[in-house]
């Protein structure tokens, strides 16, 4: 049956944030993010489905493909970044930047080796620093759990790795012959009374201590003098879960990478 829509979107960078989980897309007006999607990241799809499921998510909200004139992607999936490449040259004519090595980000990166930052963790250091300014660690919660620590001048000075809540779910799951998957959602009170609410206890609040934790100890070494000037930005996938049940994080923004993308395209296009 044909669709019709009551609305119209202007669109002008599709941003693409190509994770270990989901692929996130934005679309931008300018400054303004005017829509979303995600897509499930299958590194198994052809190039020609890849085109196919992008043309799908955007015509669902009234996009068409070739509606943009740029296009910017960051990925941490390398098997995929090229498919990406080549599905939206199937789509539209604009050759996308894609952020790495040679990629102009304002910031100073200081690590050991800089080329195995990722870049999703130096787009959300960028867009952090720019809209809420710094010291600050950006926590992603997602795939992983990821921390970032960004000084007060902007520069990128390292972070730390630990597994997501769906991977330690996942984990218990494969590991264990008595215990089932659970949904991701925090029971009413921190000592479950079944084995799922005993679960869920443990992956959210266990998570949302671990996170505390881990910021506590960020805000000591980035800034030892005045650990409490330290802000603290969330984002990624299963940052409002549990941002409910921390007071640690000054902003949530789960939109974070894709304004990173797009402040990172201005750059490289000033």
């Amino acid at each position: 049956m044909q669709r019709s829509y009551n609305w119209e979107i202007v669109t002008s960078l599709l941003a693409v944030d190509i994770g270990n989980s989901n692929i996130t897309i934005g679309a931008f007006d300018d400054q303004e993010l005017t829509a979303t999607w995600r897509l499930a990241t299958r590194e198994t799809r052809t190039v020609d489905e890849h085109a196919w499921a992008l043309q799908g998510v955007l015509r669902s909200k009234g996009v068409e493909p070739d509606s943009f004139d740029a296009v910017v992607i960051c990925s941490v999936v390398p098997p995929l970044t090229e498919a990406y490449v080549d599905a939206l040259a199937q789509l539209t004519t604009v050759e996308p930047l894609v952020i790495g090595p040679g990629v102009r980000t304002g910031i100073r990166i200081h690590y050991d080796r800089t080329q195995d930052v990722g870049a999703d963790r130096i787009v959300d250091a960028v867009a952090a620093h720019q809209l809420y300014g710094g010291p600050l660690v950006v926590v992603d919660i997602g795939t992983a759990t990821v921390f970032d620590a960004v000084t007060a001048d902007g520069d990128y000075i390292g972070g730390a790795i630990s597994p997501g809540m769906e991977i330690a779910a996942d984990a218990m799951f494969r590991n264990t012959s008595l215990l089932r998957r659970v949904e991701l959602i925090a029971p009413d009170q921190v000592i479950g009374r079944s084995t799922v609410a005993s679960m869920q206890s443990g992956f959210v609040y266990g998570f949302a201590e671990l996170i505390e934790g881990m910021l506590a100890r960020f805000k000591m070494e980035l800034n030892p003098d005045a650990p409490e000037d330290v802000t603290v930005v969330a984002t990624g996938g299963l940052a409002n879960l549990i941002a409910e049940h921390t007071e640690s994080f000054n902003h949530v923004n789960p939109e974070l990478t894709l304004v990173g993308l797009r402040l990172v395209h201005e750059m490289n296009n000033a």
